[in-house]
Parts: structure tokens; sequence; C-alpha cells
């Protein structure tokens, strides 16, 4: 079988079996076939007559798109299924890369020139052009390599202004269940005092057991409105806050995480409310049984909360025991802000402490 791939190359395909369904068929080389691509089977006819046929629709797969610095990709408001960008036969672009949203109201209030970013940050691009339906967005990092975008990823926009409520319809459906069964609620991307309001509303038409609120900040907005939100939240009888460092470094930068986590430990040391640290914490450990040094620091710093929160991992168990006993060991250094000025023992109680 001849044909001409979607790349303009002349390719040929051998049938090298036979079934009651098709043929299997190979090549030597390369081939990049779509559907529509003309198969041209030199003794399809009994008469001796050429036969062509175009190929068919693909069953569905997820693919990656890859993007890299300079890109251009089209951000639909429409619910339509991505696709990679297009080219001609001499490596011109015919049509960019195209993915949706499964929440087009939060591209209600994007601007040219903010910032978003697909993944947990490891692509990042800027807003170039806002149209009706269409977003177009010049992709910006990674600088020096290509990444793969893939399907159910986040996205963060940092700089835009969303008018879009912490709770959704489901949530607010389950929060029945909750309250019934569970000892605390997670309130994800608290942004607002009205976030925090809604959700003490919601809660307190179950009656008088009221599981305790925990803010998950998450966002760039989260963490201005921080102060107000822990008035509002702390009108219930408990709560508390989790610095949820995944989102979060990527809304406020990775470079400024550090500092931003210092300042919402602070202020809930203020405010006495106790303080989740959360997101990859021993993270190497859980997952591949090796610590990585900073994880160990992370863990130590980790003291200064009330609460630290592991990963999964078929290590989970060991990880425990490490963190366990490295809150343990740090209790006696520092509390909070204030270093104890422990007297120093380090160099003989090494040999025979082994955890």
């Amino acid at each position: 079988m001849k044909l001409t791939d979607a790349r303009n190359s002349k390719r040929i395909f051998t049938v090298v079996d036979v079934t009651g369904n098709g043929c299997w068929v190979e090549a030597t080389k390369t081939t990049y076939v779509v559907p529509g691509t003309v198969l041209f089977h030199e003794r399809g006819l009994a008469n001796g007559k050429n036969c062509k046929a175009p190929v068919g629709e693909f069953p569905p797969r997820e693919n990656a798109i890859s993007l890299r610095q300079g890109d251009l990709l089209i951000l639909s408001r429409d619910l339509v299924t991505g696709h990679p960008e297009t080219y001609d036969g001499g490596r011109q672009v015919l049509d960019p890369a195209m993915i949706s949203c499964t929440i087009p109201e939060v591209l209600e209030n994007v601007r040219p020139g903010e910032s978003i970013w697909f993944d947990d940050g490891r692509i990042g691009g800027v807003f170039e052009k806002v149209e009706e339906r269409r977003i177009f967005v010049r992709i910006t990092y990674p600088r020096l390599r290509t990444e793969k975008l893939r399907a159910d990823k986040g996205i963060n926009l940092p700089d835009s202004d969303l008018h879009l409520s912490a709770m959704t319809s489901k949530d607010v459906a389950d929060l029945s269940f909750v309250a019934k069964h569970d000892d605390i609620v997670e309130l994800s991307f608290a942004n607002t005092v009205r976030d925090v309001e809604r959700l003490q509303q919601h809660l307190s038409r179950f009656g008088s057991r009221r599981p305790a609120i925990v803010l998950k900040v998450e966002t760039r907005r989260g963490f201005e409105n921080l102060p107000d939100m822990l008035l509002a939240a702390m009108r219930a009888p408990y709560c508390g806050v989790m610095i949820a460092r995944g989102d979060l470094a990527v809304e406020c930068g990775f470079e400024r995480l550090a500092e931003v986590q210092e300042e919402i430990l602070w202020i809930c040391e203020a405010a006495h409310v106790p303080v989740i640290w959360a997101t990859q914490v021993l993270e190497n450990l859980a997952k591949e049984g090796m610590p990585s040094r900073a994880e160990i620091t992370d863990a130590a710093m980790g003291h200064r909360a009330e609460c630290v929160m592991l990963n999964k991992g078929p290590y989970a168990v060991n990880a425990v025991c490490v963190l366990d006993g490295i809150l343990r060991r740090m209790q006696a250094h520092q509390a909070k802000k204030r270093a104890m000025l422990r007297e120093l023992r380090l160099a003989h109680a090494l040999p025979t402490e082994i955890s």
C-alpha cells in the first residue's frame, strides 16, 4: 500500500497478516497517518485497477501537547477537545495548539499581560490577546526545553481577579454528610471573607454539631486576605489554616514561597490559630524510600506548625517514623519563632541514636 503521509512524505505499507476484520501492515520508515490519509492498493481490484480509500477516524486517546518558549496556545472558552499545533510541509505552523478549561467562568475576567500557569508551574505563559470565545497565550516558560501538557492538569491565574466562590454546588450538597460524620471541613481555595461566611452559613443548617473549619491558603488573594478571613473563621468554635504550598508556590512565585509561608505562620501564631504544614513533606522518602537532604530541613521547619501533613506512598510508615523523630528532637531547639538555646549534646548522642 502506498500513501503520502501527514508530513508530505512518500511511504509504503507492507501487508504482513490478514484477519477477518482487516489486516496488519508495517513500514520501514516513520510514517505520520491521520484520518483522511489516502491509501493506494495496487492490486485492490480484480480488473487490475488501483484501489484507494481514506483512513477512517482513530479511536479516541489522550495525547499530550508539546509546548516550548515562544509557542502560541489557544485557550477556548468552549468545552471542546484540544489538539496540538499543526504544520504544513515546510514546518510552518498552520494552526496553534488549543485546549479548553472545565470551568470556563475563570476566564471571564482575564486581561492581556496577565500570567497563566499550567501543571503546578511546569508551563507558564502570558495572555497576548483576549477574544470573545478564544484567548491567545504566549508561552514564556520553560525557557530551555519542551514540556508536555496533558489533560486534567491544573491552571493558575495569579494576576487575574477571579469572581468565583470557593464552594461549588456539589460541595454544598456534600456538606450534609460531612457535617454529620467528619471532624474537619477544609475549604480549598479560600480567597475572601465571603467564602468563609458562606461555609459557616451552610454548616449552621445542620444543628449544634459543627466540624472545625480549616482554611487552605492556596492563592495570592487568599494570602492577602488571610487576616480578614481569620477574623471570620474564629467566630466558629474551632478553626485552623493549611499552608497548601503546591498552588501557593505557583501563585506567589517559587522564590517567594519561603517568606510567604513564614508570614502565614507569624499571623496565625498571633491569632492563636493552629497551622497545618502541607505539600511534599518527605515526599521522596514516602515514595522512594530515600529522602533528599532538603526534605529533612523542610520537615524540621514544619515543627513550627501544629500539624504536618504527609503524602501517601509505599514507604509512608517509615516517613511517619522519621518525621516523628525529627519533630521530637526539634522541640528542644525551637518553639515557633523562639530559639530554645538547648545544651548542645549532638556529638555524644549520635552513636547511640539510630532513628
